[in-house]
C-alpha cells in the first residue's frame, strides 16, 4: 500500500511513501505520520492512499503519529481550495489550520496553569425589537433547513447585531450544530468572550494567537472531542475542528486583521464562505460599515441583505461635529494638537463623571524626528522608514522591524543641536491630556500598552467600572466595545488614514470614525462625537459624520467602476524581495516579461515592476508587480502558466498575495 502525502512547506506535492506492513491498517487521511525528506524527517500529513504507483525508488515512512485524523474531509477540501485560489501549497494551507503543537508532531499538552475562570453571571436571550426578530427569523429558516446561504447583516452600531448572532447560535445549537464566531482584534476577545460564555458557558472553546501553545492545544482538543460546540477567535478560528457545522459569524467583516500577512495568504471571509458551502451552513457577515466587495455583492443578490436601522430601546444615534483644524494654532502659532472645542467638551464630560475616549491610529510619541537646519530625518537601519519616537522608554523605535536606539541630541549629518520631534501619536496625546486634566484618571491602549499577557482585560475592566476616566487608544477602542459611560469620543485627527497611497485609504477612514463615533451614547444618555481634521471637505469625513453609509458608497463605487478596481476586479500581486537592489528588480523584470509575453483577454492590466510603498524592509529591496484581472482565478492561470519559464536567482524571494488588502 501507498499513501499520498502533503508537507507544509512551499513545495507542490503530493508526494508517494510506502506504507509498510506494520503501519498500513493504521494509515487513513487526515493523520499526521513522520516521514524522511532529504536528510530531513518531518511531519506530513496523509491526503491519499492508494494500491499502486509509477512513482520509482519509494521511501518507506516512518510512523503514523495519530490514532483518530486530526483533519476532517471538509477541512482538507478547504485547504486544497486556500492553496489553488490563494497560490500556496496544500501542506501550507493545512498547516495554518493546526495549532503549533500538531505541527510540529506533539500528541499531548498539559498546559502549566490552569486559566483563571471568572465568575461569569449568565444571561440570557433578550426580547428582540421588530428588525431583529425579522433578522433572526429569516436565518433560523435557513439554519433549520440546512441551507448554505451568505448573508450580509448591515445593522448601524449599537443596532443589537450580537443578540441576533447569539439567538442563532442558540437555534443551532437546538438542533446539534456547532457554531464558529470569527472577531477582528484580539483586543475585542475578552468581552466578546464574556458575552458568549454568559449565555452558552461550558459550550465555549477560544482559539486565538495570544493563547500559550499548551492552552491553544487544550481548546482545539475540547473541540474536537465535541466538548465545546460554540468558538470564538480571531481568523485561524476558521479552521476549528468542528463536527457538524451549522452557523460562521464574522463579525466586524470589513476588517483587515481578517486577512492572513504571510503564507497562506488567506482571507478568513472567504475562507469560512467556501468551507460553510461545503458543510451546507450559514453565513453571517456582520458590520455597520461593510466592505465595499460585501456591500456590493449583497446588491447584486450574492449574497442576502439584512438592515438593522434603529438602535437598540431606539437610542439616538450621537451627534457629530467635525473640527476643522486649519483654524487653531497654539500660542506660538504652531499648530495645536488638541482644539479649543474638545478640550472644554472633555471638560465638561469629566466634570459630570461620564467617560471619553479619544482616538488616534498612530502609537509612540512623535512620529519623526528632525532637524531644523539640514533637514535630516532619522531612519531606521533595517528600513525605509522613519523611526518614532516613544517616550516611556525614552527610545526610537522601528514600526516595522523593531530596531530601536537612542535618539540622538545632536543631528547625526551636520552636528547642529536643532534636531527636534515632529507628528503625535498615541503616548503624546496621554501626556498632553495629563497635563491638562491633572486629576484626571487616564489610560492608554495600543499594541506598546498591551505587551503583556492580559493587559488589554486589565486596561478595558478598569474602564468598565469607571476607573479610568479617559482612555486613549490606537484602532483597538474604536470597535466592539460597549461601555454605556462614555458619552463623548474625540477623534484627535481623522486624516492619519486618508492620505496614505492605497485605493482603499478613503473606505479605512470611513469605517474606522464611524466605528468610533459608535463607542458613544451607549447608555442612557446621549453621546457626542468631535472630528478634529484638516480635510473637513472629504466625502469619507462627511459621511462618517452623517452616520450615512449609502452615500459614502455611491461616492466611492463611482470612482472604482472608472478605474476598475475591486469590486469590479481582482488584483494579485507579486513581490520581489533580496538583500540585493539590483537582483530584485531583475526578477521582477524578468516575471514581468514571461507575464506580457503570455497573456490573455481575461488580464485587463499588468502593472509594474515598481519599488514597494516601503522600498526597503528588514534590510531586503521589494519590488512588486501586480496583475488584475476580472476572477482572481485569472490573474493565478496567468501566473501558473508562467512560472515554468521564469528563472529567477536564489538571492531572491518570491511572495503572491491574492486580494492584498
Amino acid at each position: 500500500m501507498y499513501v499520498n502525502i502533503v508537507l507544509g512547506l512551499p513545495i507542490e506535492g503530493p508526494f508517494t511513501y510506502e506504507a509498510p506492513d506494520n503501519l498500513s491498517a493504521s494509515a487513513a487521511i487526515g493523520k499526521r505520520v513522520w516521514v524522511p525528506f532529504g536528510n530531513r524527517r518531518l511531519v506530513g500529513y496523509i491526503v491519499g492512499l492508494v494500491d499502486k504507483t509509477s512513482v520509482k525508488n519509494i521511501r518507506p515512512m516512518y510512523s503514523v503519529i495519530d490514532e483518530e485524523p486530526v483533519l476532517s474531509i471538509d477541512l482538507l477540501n478547504t485547504a486544497k481550495w486556500i492553496s489553488e485560489y490563494y497560490f500556496c501549497s496544500w501542506g501550507e494551507a493545512i498547516e495554518a489550520a493546526l495549532p503549533p503543537a500538531l505541527k510540529k508532531g506533539k500528541k499531548d499538552l498539559k498546559p502549566r496553569l490552569k486559566e483563571d475562570l471568572e465568575d461569569i453571571k449568565p444571561s440570557f436571550h433578550q426580547v428582540l425589537n421588530e428588525e431583529q426578530d425579522k433578522a433572526f427569523k429569516t436565518l433560523l429558516s435557513d439554519i433549520e433547513q440546512d441551507k448554505h446561504n451568505v448573508y450580509l447583516l448591515h445593522g448601524i452600531t449599537g443596532s443589537g447585531k450580537t443578540e441576533v448572532y447569539m439567538q442563532a447560535i442558540g437555534k443551532a445549537l437546538d438542533k446539534n450544530k456547532t457554531s464558529i464566531v470569527l472577531v477582528p482584534e484580539i483586543s475585542l476577545t475578552p468581552q466578546a468572550i464574556e458575552r458568549f460564555k454568559s449565555r452558552f458557558n461550558e459550550q465555549v472553546a477560544v482559539l486565538h494567537s495570544h493563547l500559550t501553545e499548551a492552552a491553544r492545544f487544550c481548546e482545539w482538543k475540547k473541540i474536537k472531542e465535541n466538548k465545546a460546540t460554540v468558538v470564538i477567535g480571531a481568523r485561524s478560528a476558521v479552521f476549528a475542528p468542528v463536527k457538524n457545522l451549522g452557523l460562521i459569524v464574522i463579525d466586524e467583516e470589513q476588517e483587515t486583521s481578517y486577512k492572513q500577512q504571510d503564507s497562506p495568504r488567506y482571507h478568513a471571509r472567504e475562507v469560512a464562505i467556501k468551507r460553510a458551502g461545503l458543510t451546507n451552513a450559514v453565513v453571517i457577515l456582520g458590520s455597520a460599515t461593510p466592505s465595499l466587495e460585501t456591500y456590493h455583492n449583497a446588491k447584486a443578490g450574492i449574497y442576502k441583505f439584512i438592515n438593522l436601522t434603529k438602535r437598540i430601546d431606539d437610542r439616538e444615534l450621537p451627534s457629530v461635529q467635525i473640527i476643522d483644524m486649519r483654524h487653531y494654532m497654539n500660542n506660538s502659532r504652531k499648530q495645536a494638537m488638541l482644539s479649543r472645542p474638545l478640550v472644554d467638551s472633555i471638560k465638561s464630560v469629566l466634570d459630570k463623571k461620564e467617560q471619553v475616549i479619544l482616538f488616534l491610529n498612530r502609537r509612540g510619541f512623535a512620529t519623526f524626528m528632525n532637524c531644523k537646519k539640514c533637514g535630516f530625518v532619522i531612519k531606521c537601519k533595517n528600513c525605509d522608514a522613519t523611526l518614532t519616537y516613544h517616550f516611556q522608554n525614552k527610545e526610537l523605535v522601528c514600526h516595522w522591524c523593531g530596531y530601536r536606539e537612542a535618539p540622538p541630541d545632536t543631528c547625526p549629518k551636520c552636528k547642529s543641536s536643532y534636531i527636534s520631534y515632529f507628528g503625535a501619536g498615541t503616548e503624546k496625546v496621554e501626556s498632553e491630556i495629563s497635563r491638562i486634566f491633572a486629576s484626571a484618571h487616564i489610560n492608554r491602549m495600543d499594541t506598546d500598552a498591551t505587551l503583556k499577557r492580559g493587559s488589554h482585560k486589565k486596561i478595558l475592566n478598569s474602564f468598565k467600572t469607571g476607573d479610568t476616566q479617559l482612555l486613549v487608544g490606537t484602532q483597538m477602542v474604536a470597535k466592539g466595545h460597549d461601555y454605556p459611560g462614555v458619552t463623548l469620543v474625540g477623534v484627535v485627527s481623522a486624516d492619519s488614514a486618508l492620505h496614505i497611497p492605497d485605493f482603499r485609504s478613503g473606505e479605512r477612514t470611513f469605517s474606522l470614525l464611524t466605528q468610533v463615533a459608535g463607542r458613544a451614547g451607549r447608555g442612557k444618555k446621549p453621546g457626542k462625537v468631535l472630528v478634529q481634521t484638516f480635510t473637513p471637505e472629504h466625502y469619507a469625513i462627511i459621511s462618517a459624520s452623517k452616520h450615512d453609509y449609502t452615500a459614502f458608497y455611491n461616492e466611492e463605487i463611482r470612482s472604482r467602476k472608472e478605474l476598475d478596481l475591486p469590486p469590479y476586479s481582482h488584483l494579485v500581486k507579486i513581490t520581489f524581495r533580496s538583500h540585493s537592489q539590483a537582483k530584485a528588480m531583475e526578477s521582477a523584470q524578468g516575471l514581468t516579461k514571461l507575464l506580457q509575453e503570455k497573456k490573455n483577454k481575461n488580464i485587463l492590466h499588468i502593472a509594474g515592476p515598481v519599488i514597494s510603498s516601503i522600498p526597503r524592509l528588514r534590510k531586503e529591496y521589494r519590488w512588486d508587480v501586480i496583475l488584475k484581472a476580472r476572477r482572481a482565478e485569472d490573474a493565478v492561470n496567468l501566473l501558473r502558466n508562467a512560472l515554468p519559464k521564469f528563472k529567477k536567482s536564489s538571492l531572491v524571494k518570491m511572495a503572491v498575495d491574492v486580494d492584498p488588502i
